[in-house]
Parts: C-alpha cells; structure tokens; sequence
C-alpha cells in the first residue's frame, strides 16, 4: 500500500499591492490541502528581505501554515545572516531553506566564477552548519538532478549535496525538472553515496512556456522535445496551455508515485488553480475546518 502523500508550496514575496493580492489569494486557495510547510523566496542580495519577512509573518500570524523563510549566504557577512535567523528563531520560526542563492554581481571574479565574500558563509552547507547553533531548526536544501550549471556535473553536486546533509540537513528538495528518469536515477545515486536525507522531487506547473524556458536555461533543467511541441501553437490560447500543464505534471506526480516518491514540493509562482489541480489529482481533499486563513 502506497503511503499518504505530503506537499509543500514555494511562494515569492509580492513587489507590489495586486501582487500582493495575488499571492494571499493563492495562500487561501492552497492552505486547506494542509501542506508540510510553505516557503518564501529570498533574494541573493538581500533585494527581497523586507518583503520576504512581511510575507513570512504575516502568514505566520493569519494561517495555521508552517512556514519556512529562504536565507541564502552570499552577498552579505557571517552575522548579518545569523542576525536573520535568530530573529526568525525568536519569532518561533522553525523551519528554513538554506541556500548558497544566486551570485550578486560583486561577488563574481574577473572570469565571471563565483568568489566567496571574505567575511560570510561560502557555501549553503556552511550556512546549514552555522543555522544548526542557532537552533534546531528544520532544515531543507537544494538538490540538481541534472546538475547545477556552475558545478562539474552530476557527481560533483553529489558530493555538495552530501556536504550540506552532513552538516545537518533534513531534505533535499530538487529544481524542477521534466525528465523523470533522471530524477529516479539522481535518487539511486544519492543512496549510492550514503545520503539518508529526504529527496523531494519540485514539480513546476508550467503557466507559460517562453518563461519556463528562461528559468531552464538558468538552472540548467532540460526541457524535452516532446513537451515544446505540446505547447505548439497556443501562445493565444491560455486555457487549453492551462490544460495541456495541469495534463503534464499530473503525469509526472502519477509516475513518481509508481516509484515510491510520496512527497512533492510545488513551485506555485504565487498561482493556485494548477497546484491546486495537480494536489487534487495526488488525492488530497481540502479540509476546512482546520485551516484558518484570515
């Protein structure tokens, strides 16, 4: 018998007030399906933090949701990162997402690598190490099936990944991806390499395929030939692309089940209906009365 199936929802912090709308609308929408936790984006150069904080308590104070902060290392020193997590601590957050984040500008060498800031975490499993004196929070990471595209391949992000779990993580939650045999091979091998943390595959549902292919081209997911050519032909007809997404990721989740995987993470870009969709097809049913949104 196939065990129960958990979720966990991504949000971004809203830049402007319909925006803001959008996103509580979609907390609303997806906080009766009793995710794990949900997260909130953070910028690498601290660009968000306000706005993630905002939108971290006040989910915290108006829902029942457990939410978990992004908190990403570069850009800014060892204590001003520490500083964030003992006030996120003492506000009673318990769980956060740590993250190397994507590389300012200054933080980049002359041939464009990436060059720790003196002074500040190196790395995501330094800053996991470093979240572990501040408290016993629950803590998840990142993972790349395909390999990150600043790494030497899969086998080298193997070995971080394992660095960051050692350090004390408790998940791993991958970039979304579409080549399901990756991901069940990318899981093999991180049992192979004695990684006993939870691997979460992220499921994108695909809102429109111009932005996913800029987001693939940035993480270095790979998009198959087969689904380009589903979206062919519907840049002006946005409900049968909402069907076509809601078809591809349930096949996705429906497969992965077949394997044994029974917790996802979505990836909601601050939209409901798909995620929504996706969550009903899985098997979970909205349950109200213990959801309290205001």
């Amino acid at each position: 018998m196939s065990n129960p199936v958990a979720v966990s929802f991504e949000f971004f912090p809203p830049s402007d007030e319909p925006m803001g709308r959008q996103l509580w609308d979609c907390v609303q929408r997806l906080a009766p399906l009793r995710p794990n936790f949900v997260s909130v984006t953070y910028g690498a150069d601290g660009s968000t933090r306000t706005r993630t904080h905002e939108c971290v308590l006040r989910i915290l104070r108006e829902t029942d949701l457990v939410v978990a902060p992004h908190l990403t290392c570069v850009g800014a020193s060892r204590e001003e990162v520490l500083t964030i997590a003992r006030e996120y601590w003492q506000q009673g957050i318990r769980h956060m997402v740590a993250l190397r984040g994507d590389v300012p500008v200054d933080d980049l060498s002359p041939d464009g690598c990436y060059r720790p800031r003196a002074g500040g975490f190196a790395y995501a499993s330094d800053l996991v190490a470093g979240l572990t004196g501040i408290g016993k929070f629950d803590l998840s990471v990142a993972a790349y099936p395909e390999g990150h595209p600043e790494s030497d391949g899969v086998e080298a992000d193997l070995e971080n990944l394992k660095r960051k779990v050692d350090a004390g993580a408790d998940r791993a939650i991958t970039q979304f991806f579409f080549d399901t045999d990756a991901f069940l091979r990318y899981r093999d091998r991180c049992v192979t390499a004695g990684i006993r943390a939870a691997l979460v595959p992220g499921i994108l549902p695909i809102t429109r395929l111009p932005q996913l292919l800029r987001f693939a081209e940035r993480c270095g997911a790979s998009v198959p030939q087969w689904l380009r050519q589903r979206f062919d032909g519907l840049e002006d007809d946005p409900e049968t692309r909402r069907m076509i997404a809601a078809n591809v990721a349930i096949e996705q989740v429906q497969r992965l089940r077949e394997h044994g995987v029974d917790e996802f993470h979505f990836y909601t870009l601050n939209r409901a209906e798909l995620t929504y969709a996706i969550c009903h097809a899985l098997g979970l049913r909205p349950r109200v009365a213990e959801a309290r949104v205001a």
